[in-house]
């Protein structure tokens, strides 16, 4: 198949047009912002605490320093191969194992979607219902809320990245209030610092080992979104540049930010209080002592999972673009609308695959199978960087110190592993979504074949 290359720089399939470069510095860095907060944060932080107790801050303060670890190797990759198609690109360059490349491209695409079914779930639960008096099922609310996302991804990157510099605003804010209400509270000697040095796990030893880190592999779904942005690499503008700046400024300031939300829930309510909700930052507020509108706050909160949404929809059609690019994927897959240049099949594909997860479990499951996914593919993406360093390429680019992308490894298989005393359930759902991954690899090496042969 002939290709052309388009005024973006991106080689594409003959006669159809290339993704349009939109996306300068800044709005990158609010893109990367706004990628990694919102559901994690605003939805998992109970469940977070109900497995850590009233040290909740120690799963986040882990997780961002295995965030930025990878984001490291992140970082050099996309310098080195400014490509949509992100860790898939990178396992095929590196070990040319093209069934590997399908698996680890699918689970990232699996775990965007899954990342998405959990924001369907949490707009739909108790931030929603101060809002209303629960007249739909959620169900059907979350599948609505799905099927909008994927129309405003239609209209084109544009729109979809300005509507999610709004959202990272007003997420942003929420959780600055917050601060500000933790804040009030230490001004004034309310809440119970005790609290902060509190284990739910009983003793010193396994036990509370396994906890911290199945706490911290749950709480890292707060942290995923910065590895989405890569695959916004043809539609950035001098990519080799902007990308590492935006990725650690992103990672940075979410990180800070999470750690310091955690200590002020902590401070504020009893960690069983935020286990029994899905709402629980609205717990904080509530319990904060300061006046501040309840409802407001939980209309915040919706507009936060929308974001995470939206982004993650976005992501996984870019993914589906950049594989059948680099023909992991049918060719038709990166078929996009003449006008608008967005990947149609792409969008429409992980919308109806996003609606059938929707149903497979609530918000703790669909976050620990998003990190669980995600943290496999990390360690891969580690090694790959590693074993990459003997592919020189002819521009300048971003370079990791080696112990990095090695330690970032090795944390990522840590948090994957039994050790994070996840449930089972995280791993059949994963199990089952590998396995349809085979299938669609073998129909898709068989429709190749015949193509040879014909």
């Amino acid at each position: 198949m002939s290709t052309t290359e388009t005024t973006t720089g991106a080689s594409t399939p003959a006669g159809e047009p290339g993704l349009k470069r939109v996306l300068g510095p800044k709005l990158l860095i609010l893109f990367v912002i706004g990628d990694i907060l919102g559901t994690g944060i605003y939805a998992t932080t109970g469940k977070v605490a109900g497995k850590v107790g009233g040290a909740l801050w120690l799963p986040f303060a882990i997780g961002f320093v295995v965030a930025i670890l990878t984001a490291a190797s992140y970082v050099e990759l996309v310098g080195k191969y400014p490509k949509a198609a992100g860790a898939a690109l990178y396992t095929q360059k590196a070990f040319k194992l093209p069934f590997l490349t399908f698996i680890v491209a699918f689970m990232v695409m699996c775990s965007g979607l899954s990342s998405a079914s959990a924001a369907a779930r949490a707009f739909s639960g108790d931030y929603l219902g101060e809002l209303t008096n629960d007249a739909l099922p959620p169900t059907l609310i979350a599948i609505l809320f799905i099927v909008l996302l994927a129309a405003l991804n239609l209209r084109g990157v544009s729109e979809s990245v300005k509507t999610n510099v709004v959202l990272t605003v007003v997420e942003l804010t929420g959780l600055l209030i917050i601060l500000a209400i933790g804040a009030w509270a230490v001004l004034t000697g309310d809440g119970e610092p005790s609290r902060l040095t509190e284990f739910e796990a009983s003793g010193t030893g396994y036990a509370l080992i396994t906890g911290v880190l199945g706490a911290t592999a749950l709480g890292f779904f707060a942290f995923v979104g910065f590895e989405d942005s890569v695959n916004m690499a043809e539609e950035t503008k001098d990519p080799n540049r902007t990308f590492p700046r935006a990725i650690f400024i992103g990672v940075a300031v979410t990180g800070t930010i999470y750690v310091l939300v955690a200590l002020v829930s902590s401070l504020l309510v009893d960690h069983k209080t935020l286990e029994g909700s899905s709402g629980p930052l609205l717990e904080v507020v509530k319990a904060g002592g300061v006046d501040f509108p309840h409802k407001l706050f939980a209309l915040i909160a919706l507009f936060a999972v929308t974001n995470s949404a939206l982004i993650n929809i976005m992501m996984a059609s870019r993914l589906c673009y950049g594989m059948a690019n680099e023909r992991i994927l049918p060719r038709g897959m990166a078929r996009v609308l003449p006008h608008r240049r967005t990947p149609v099949v792409g969008i429409v594909f992980v919308t109806l695959l996003a609606i059938g997860l929707v149903s497979t479990g609530e918000i703790e499951g669909l976050g620990d199978t998003t990190a669980f996914l995600l943290l496999c593919v990390f360690a891969v993406v580690n090694v790959a960087v590693l074993v990459l360093r003997r592919d020189r390429v002819d521009h300048a680019h971003f370079r990791t110190p080696t112990v990095l992308p090695v330690l970032g490894a090795i944390t990522a298989l840590i948090l994957a592993s039994p050790l994070a005393d996840r449930p089972a359930d995280v791993y059949i759902r994963a199990g089952v979504l590998l396995a349809i991954g085979i299938g669609l690899w073998a129909v898709n090496k068989l429709v190749l074949r015949v193509r040879d042969e014909s």
